[in-house]
């Protein structure tokens, strides 16, 4: 019998592949795989930690993070990134974690990356935390777009959803990107049945009031503490279904591409009232005896949906539309086959998805001082065997066991 003494957890690593196969893949420069897609958009990790402890994302406690040799240093990001946009056709960068902004070097990554020739397009996905005080010198840097996390505007759910009673410091970050010309700001939000569901019209109202570019990400199993199932899902269906007694949704009139979000142009439904501030949905439920966290008295009480879930029953309205939504359906609606992404996680390894169960070292490599050509092939060979899609249709799916924040979304 064994005794758990709530000490602190190694991290769960997924197999490393040392020399993937390279069997039947063409001579060229590019990141391509045997299902004919090109990867040009590039997401780092710079850290498995993060300041906050969200429930769909890691466990509240136990975790051991990487130590800082363990950590690509700014140069070897900087290298690494150079080898993808000279060897291998990369255009974008997104820097991701954990929570990139615990990095104090964080600007210098961005400078360095932004002095590249061709220079490609620089992103951050973060919480926000501590944005206030960097916002502006990271845009000097040269960061071009942001994603913000930001599952609740109504500070008792976020606490609950993020273990921590931050929702002030994440306002205040994204009030400062504001300021400091960053355009468009994304909030991504995950909704989780008896957490947050009940407020999904409530934040896209008060995103559009504020001219945010809210976007709903199902709930994938990433959590590393092996709690996901699609019970506990609010899937894209589910979405339609929470916003469109509110609002008139039509898809938005351009090409997407490769990009996860599916976008609508947003009108309020004629004749029906708004869903107010955040946490007026729940004191209303508060008020009628219903625990918001009763998903099944929830979906009883909120207003019943128009018709099916992505058919919007009015014409596009003529008047200009108040903003967009995206809803981002990795599991139910996936886009695996348009694709263009590879990884680095913050301990320098190639993951070619979210959901993959091997890795390939790169920063072991580079270490080790092989050439930026014998890197670049490394890269080509593991992104040669990119898988067709994560799987999550198959009865037999295995969660990974690396949660999100070690990854990098």
């Amino acid at each position: 019998m064994s005794i758990d003494l709530g000490m602190p957890k190694p991290r769960a690593m997924d197999p490393i592949e040392e020399a993937p196969s390279t069997e039947g893949r063409p001579a060229t420069g590019a990141l391509i795989d045997t299902f004919g897609r090109t990867a040009r958009d590039l997401r780092i990790s710079l850290t498995d930690f993060c300041n906050l402890r969200c429930t769909y994302c890691m466990p509240e406690a136990g975790l051991q993070f990487l130590k800082k040799p363990q950590l690509m240093s700014v140069e070897e990001v900087a290298r690494f990134v150079r080898i993808g946009v000279e060897e291998l056709g990369i255009r974008e960068v997104r820097f991701t974690g954990g929570e990139p902004l615990t990095r104090n070097d964080l600007a210098d990554i961005i400078a360095e990356v932004a002095a590249l020739d061709p220079r490609p397009d620089i992103s951050l996905t973060t919480n926000a935390i501590g944005l206030e005080k960097r916002a502006e010198g990271l845009v000097a840097a040269g960061l071009n777009r942001i994603n913000i996390s930001l599952d609740s505007a109504h500070s008792e759910t976020f606490e609950a959803m993020t273990r921590r009673p931050f929702l002030h410091r994440v306002l205040e970050g994204i009030e400062a990107a504001r300021a400091a010309g960053l355009s468009p700001i994304k909030i991504n939000a995950v909704l989780q049945p008896g957490a947050n569901e009940h407020e999904a019209a409530e934040l896209l109202a008060w995103c559009l009031e504020r001219g945010l570019e809210l976007r709903f990400i199902e709930y994938m199993p990433l959590d590393g503490a092996g709690r996901w199932n699609r019970e506990r899902m609010v899937t894209a269906d589910d979405v339609w279904q929470l916003l469109s007694p509110y609002y008139v949704l039509h898809p938005v009139r351009e090409v997407r591409g490769g990009a996860p979000a599916e976008k609508f142009d947003v009108w309020p439904r004629e004749g029906v009232a708004g869903p107010g501030v955040p946490g007026t949905i729940a004191k209303a439920l508060k008020d009628r005896g219903i625990d918001p966290a009763d998903t099944h008295a929830v979906r009883r009480i909120l207003p019943p949906p128009p018709g099916e879930p992505f058919v919007e029953t009015c014409e596009r309205p003529s008047t200009e539309a108040l903003g967009t939504v995206g809803i981002i359906a990795s599991v139910t609606r996936s886009f695996c086959a348009d694709c263009t992404r590879t990884r680095l996680t913050a301990e320098g390894r190639v993951r070619t998805c979210l959901f993959s169960h091997t890795e390939t070292d790169l920063l072991g490599l580079m270490r080790s001082g092989a050439s930026d050509e014998a890197i670049a092939d490394r890269w080509r060979a593991a992104q040669w065997g990119k898988q067709a899609g994560h799987g999550m249709e198959r009865s037999d799916f295995v969660q990974p066991e690396r949660p999100m924040s070690a990854i990098g979304g």
